[in-house]
């Protein structure tokens, strides 16, 4: 037997981590590039979590899903939707096996960092009307000064009616804007930490500065502001307090590159993964597992509240579908798989320092498998097992999956974790797997479309193991 080479040795011993491209077929860049196109209309028509989960049933019911009916006993083939506050989602396929045999679970959030009007948000000030916010999970505040937003949500008058406000995405609709300081006259501005350079209280949204009249009367601008939304919704001041309205970038999904070979937008984190877990489900006929693609919502912010995996609702469903067949829910869960569909931090070159190399994700390189998050010494992670782990890899690779491995950033840099560790609390199998974003959290972020192709790839590959 003649010995092998040093390169061909390399090449069966090595661990490579070659471009996407390079791997992919012309057609599958082409069906990749066809996947991002849809992705991209996904993106502009739900840049809220409501709009997400009404996006999610339209289609589902557009696929033969129908509304679940807590203790209807389903059967082999059955789509089911349901609905949590109009702000998650779960869908559905029951399968072949008996749900003893455990359930596969592709979790995803559609959340994403914002600015969240407060409760009493409208005042004027200096000849101009602004409302306030607070913002929404981890952002940079200078970052969403100066750029064009859009106003998104729902307002519940005092008779109960729900109003919903989409303002500054449709041609010739105004938009809004948080001011910024001019160099001129920004010198204590620029010489205070990053972090500290725009006051939170300072996120005041620009909405006007036309009085209602030419009167003496105070608030004059405050009162035409309020006029004009009177007018269009009804709405009195008073019903601010009970209000969820979020300003999101106007702006839509753009094609980044002179290859067009990655998407910029607003929401990549989650939705780059949601998309692709709806598709893989509403794509999904007659799996060996029943399959269930969950789409939550508070990830932002930690998972609490009763729309998001903290709470009990996917467990409480679960159940549902349990007692239904007379089966113990803690039976299921407990034999139950579940990849936690979350992004992780693209490597970038140009800030090289905030990564290890050798342990990050790369745009266009696959799908990113993150085996623990966490930060520091794994703190609040699940940290999957290499059992599961192995498991996965072997599936993606039969199913000729591109994926990848990586970590968020060096260790003791920073961190963050996912709706993983709450679904591994339910003693079930779970493993981060997502795609890799530059520019997290930014309101303009940007992924790799071989790697939103390549999700949705493996959510259905799982589902159909």
């Amino acid at each position: 037997m003649s010995k092998k080479t040093a390169k061909e040795l390399k090449k069966e011993l090595f661990y490579t981590n070659e471009s996407s491209f390079v791997r992919m077929s012309e057609a599958e860049t082409e069906a990749a590039y066809d996947f991002c196109e849809e992705y991209k209309s996904f993106l502009d028509d739900a840049k809220t979590e409501r709009e997400a989960a009404a996006k999610a049933i339209e289609l589902a019911k557009a696929n033969g899903f129908s509304e679940f009916r807590p203790g209807t006993f389903y059967t082999e083939g059955d789509k089911i939707w349901f609905n949590n506050r109009n702000k998650s989602v779960i869908l559905a396929v029951i399968g072949k096996r008996e749900l003893s045999d455990g359930v596969r679970i592709a979790a995803a959030h559609i959340d994403s960092p914002r600015l969240d009007m407060k409760q009493n948000p409208l005042f004027e000030d200096g000849g101009m009307a602004f409302l306030k916010t607070r913002y929404y999970g981890g952002i940079k505040k200078y970052q969403w000064t100066t750029i064009p937003l859009s106003l998104h949500g729902a307002v519940v008058k005092k008779d109960g009616e729900t109003v919903t406000v989409k303002i500054g995405e449709d041609e010739g609709d105004p938009v809004f804007v948080v001011t910024d300081l001019l160099p001129h006259l920004a010198q204590e501005q620029m010489d205070r930490k990053l972090r500290d350079g725009i006051n939170a209280e300072k996120l005041n949204i620009l909405v006007g500065s036309r009085p209602f009249d030419d009167s003496e009367e105070s608030d004059n601008i405050k009162l035409n502001i309020m006029n004009i939304l009177h007018e269009k919704y009804g709405i009195v001041e008073a019903d601010f307090q009970s209000a969820e309205l979020e300003a999101v970038p106007a702006f839509g999904a753009r094609d980044v590159g002179l290859d067009r070979s990655m998407i910029g937008s607003y929401g990549h984190d989650d939705r780059v993964c949601a998309y692709p877990a709806l598709m893989a489900i509403l794509d999904t006929e007659a799996p060996e597992y029943t399959c269930i693609t969950v789409l939550t919502d508070k990830e932002e912010t930690g998972s609490d509240g009763n729309t998001g995996l903290h709470s009990s609702y996917l467990k409480y469903f679960i159940a549902d579908l349990a007692a239904a067949a007379g089966i113990d829910p803690w039976t299921v869960l407990s034999a139950s798989e579940c990849l936690s569909a979350d992004v992780n931090s693209a490597y970038d070159p140009n800030y090289a320092d905030a990564y290890e190399s050798r342990n990050s994700s790369f745009v266009n390189k696959g799908v990113c498998i993150s085996k623990y998050t966490g930060s520091r010494g794994k703190s609040g992670t699940s940290d999957a097992g290499a059992e599961f782990v192995g498991k996965i890899r072997a599936l993606l690779d039969k199913a000729n999956v591109c994926w990848q491995t990586g970590e968020l950033g060096r260790v003791d840099l920073g961190g963050g974790g996912t709706v993983a560790k709450f679904i591994a609390a339910l003693n079930v199998d779970v493993v981060d797997i997502g795609v890799p974003v530059l520019s997290m959290h930014a309101p303009f972020e940007v992924v790799g479309k071989a790697d939103v192709y390549a999700a949705y790839m493996a959510f259905s590959a799982f589902f159909n193991s």
